[in-house]
């Protein structure tokens, strides 16, 4: 149901009551207002009675939860904090989770922790503070500060739009520590304890602005991007859990692609939005949500990068490009793209360029082997696509040539690849010589993506071209002594995605 007001006497206030956004209150509710918060949602104050504010304070079972188990990362997080300890000594360490964003008027995006602060307590709810308080010259003592259960006796748990009668029973602090293997206080405090706190401070900017306003004269832009720079680095390489999480992200993504491939006809009757909506079903049921906006792009859609509005058709005989992903409900994204023939079979011309497409990703997953160097699969799937170009006669060769001046790029356009995680574009803030100028580790999560991209308006290539789009990508964990794909279970040469397609449509 839409979002309603907190109290069932909404409709008995009276017009006068409703003001610009600041409703009005009653002398009954003004002498009140230290007992019951005051609720206001869409711009109204419920009338509430002594009577009715003492009859919600009585009659609740105890439901905290006992012998709770730790989440299955604490391990991992503990560990994750340790190395954060000793790469910043005798400092004090912040790291926000977020708060809510607003989408329209009093209703909510929903909530996604920040990914530093998610990735070191293994919590996700809104308003978390993460604190390392430095115990000497090394060490620090963790505590995670959250807001406590809705306080039943000042009404706050029914009559705040942010209480738990209205978004959900939250974690008690107790809880929480059993949890995330840490000592638990109120959030509430942070802005005192961070008021007082002296020596050198590092924070993770960017996800919640009182509590870098709390720090505002103890903080410096250059030290907090160094720690920002170091939580990105150290995810580079990923943990036994979140080799896991990938894994189980990729299936799951597997079997959202299945899905698309059986409704294809119903897409036919209305657009990209079914196929958008069918994934979406997938996500939300095997995780947490998508891991970034689905690319339903059909016909000529795909030749743009980023095809997000996903409001076109859905004809027989065009390609649609999906390029989509599953999160996980600890937050870890697969980013997979297959590029299939509505009605089942590739026309010649269509063929031709996705299996120039799928010679280039073989070469590129080929080179992604521990010790090569970063770019390395990047140019060798570049360099397969650029003498496929020059051999359809698009480009004046030699291949030497095309690749030195980047006169490819027309029709590649982007890079055949990232690093994958918790974010869909993985450590992102990561040194160039950590990363894009880096070497291959064991560990490491990327993905390998050549595309091929005729634009519909691109006169420079024969009309038939025009309008194509091609890209294949797979989600590649580098091992003792390769690699391993992790989204394998999707077929990729165009024959094997025919009879794929045809399986699963009969």
């Amino acid at each position: 149901m839409g979002r309603s007001q907190p109290a069932s006497e909404e409709t008995d206030v009276a017009e006068e009551q409703r003001t610009e956004g600041h409703p009005a209150e009653t002398a009954e509710q003004q002498g009140a207002a230290d007992e019951t918060p005051a609720p206001r949602k869409n711009g109204v104050t419920p009338q509430i009675s002594d009577e009715l504010a003492e009859n919600m304070k009585q009659g609740w079972a105890d439901t905290e939860r006992l012998g709770l188990e730790p989440v299955p990362q604490a391990a991992h997080t503990a560990r994750r904090r340790a190395a954060l300890s000793e790469r910043f000594p005798g400092e004090r360490i912040v790291v926000p989770a977020g708060r809510l964003k607003t989408r329209s008027n009093d209703t909510d995006y929903p909530f996604r922790a920040s990914v530093e602060y998610a990735y070191l307590t293994g919590d996700q709810t809104e308003n978390g503070v993460l604190v390392l308080e430095p115990t000497g010259e090394r060490g620090h003592d963790a505590t995670l500060y959250l807001l406590p259960r809705s306080n039943r006796e000042n009404g706050e748990f029914w009559l705040s739009g942010q209480g738990e009668l209205w978004v959900g029973r939250r974690t008690s602090l107790t809880e929480a520590e059993r949890l995330y293997g840490v000592p638990v206080a109120d959030v509430r405090t942070v802005p005192d304890v961070l008021g007082k706190a002296k020596g050198q401070v590092r924070v993770v900017r960017g996800h919640d602005a009182e509590v870098e306003a709390a720090l505002n004269d103890k903080v410096t832009a250059e030290r907090d991007e160094e720690l920002r720079v170091f939580l990105s680095e150290t995810r580079l390489v990923k943990d036994e859990f979140e080799i896991a999480q990938l894994a189980h992200a990729c299936e799951a993504t597997a079997r959202g692609f299945e899905d698309v491939v059986r409704v294809l006809d119903r897409a036919e009757a209305t657009s990209e939005r079914y196929i958008e909506g069918t994934f979406f079903l997938r996500a939300r049921v095997e995780g947490n949500d998508v891991g970034y906006g689905s690319i339903c792009a059909a016909g000529p859609h795909a030749t743009t990068l980023h095809w997000v509005r996903n409001d076109g058709p859905v004809r027989s005989g065009d390609l649609l490009l999906l390029d989509a992903g599953v999160e996980t409900t600890e937050l870890y994204t697969a980013d997979v793209t297959r590029t299939l023939p509505i009605n089942g079979r590739f026309t010649d011309l269509q063929r031709t360029i996705y299996d120039a497409v799928y010679e280039a990703q073989e070469a590129g997953i080929a080179a992604v082997v521990p010790g090569a160097k970063y770019r390395d699969f990047h140019e060798a799937a570049q360099r397969v696509l650029a003498r496929k170009l020059v051999e359809w006669g698009l480009l004046d060769g030699p291949v030497e040539r095309v690749l030195e001046l980047g006169l490819q790029r027309r029709w590649t356009l982007h890079g055949t690849g990232h690093m994958l995680g918790m974010d869909v574009h993985d450590c992102a803030a990561a040194r160039r010589e950590s990363y894009a100028d880096g070497t291959l580790e064991p560990g490491m999560c990327l993905t390998v993506e050549p595309g091929l991209y005729f634009q519909p308006d691109d006169l420079t290539v024969p009309e038939e071209y025009r309008g194509i789009g091609v890209r294949i990508e797979d989600d590649l964990l580098v091992t003792e002594d390769g690699s391993r794909n992790l989204s394998a279970a999707l077929p990729r040469r165009s024959d094997e995605v025919e009879a794929w397609m045809a399986r699963l449509r009969a």
